[in-house]
């Protein structure tokens, strides 16, 4: 079995995108969708969002496929502080085809390694991702 399993290199250009999306000044949600390449045997950009609310991220990943997901979120606390938490999010959806979902839970490590994520959460449903999941998840590091 594991020698069946792929880990994907991560696209130059993205890794490069992803730095810069770290360093972003602007105080608004924004999201980055990654998706694996089979062919190419690689991570690369699906797509980039600004000012979007988790649930708007929600509807944006597939519900029968894995996806990756860096989020950078407006997060207000309870005690009026505001933090802007960097989250990698792992959407890996019950129903998968399971070589589908080998290639992108192997390469999870990989791109995490590369992005240099500590906030990182896995979900099974795309339902899971709702702004109160969230704030529960990153409150852990607060």
């Amino acid at each position: 079995m594991s020698d069946s399993l792929v880990v994907c290199v991560v696209d130059p250009e993205l890794k490069e995108k992803l730095r810069k999306f770290h360093f972003r000044k602007e105080k608004d949600n924004a999201a980055i969708i990654m998706t694996v390449d089979k062919d190419q045997q690689m991570v690369v950009l699906e797509n980039e969002f600004q000012n979007i609310s988790p649930e708007e991220l929600k509807m944006e990943l597939p519900e029968r496929q894995p996806r990756f997901a860096v989020y950078s979120y407006k997060c207000m606390h309870a005690d009026g502080r505001v933090s802007h938490p960097w989250c990698f999010i792992f959407s890996s959806p019950v129903g998968c085809e399971p070589e589908h979902q080998m290639t992108y839970t192997g390469s999870k490590n990989r791109l995490g390694q590369t992005t240099e994520l500590t906030k990182v959460f896995e979900i099974r449903t795309t339902d899971d991702l709702t702004e109160a999941w969230l704030k529960q998840k990153v409150s852990f590091f607060h």
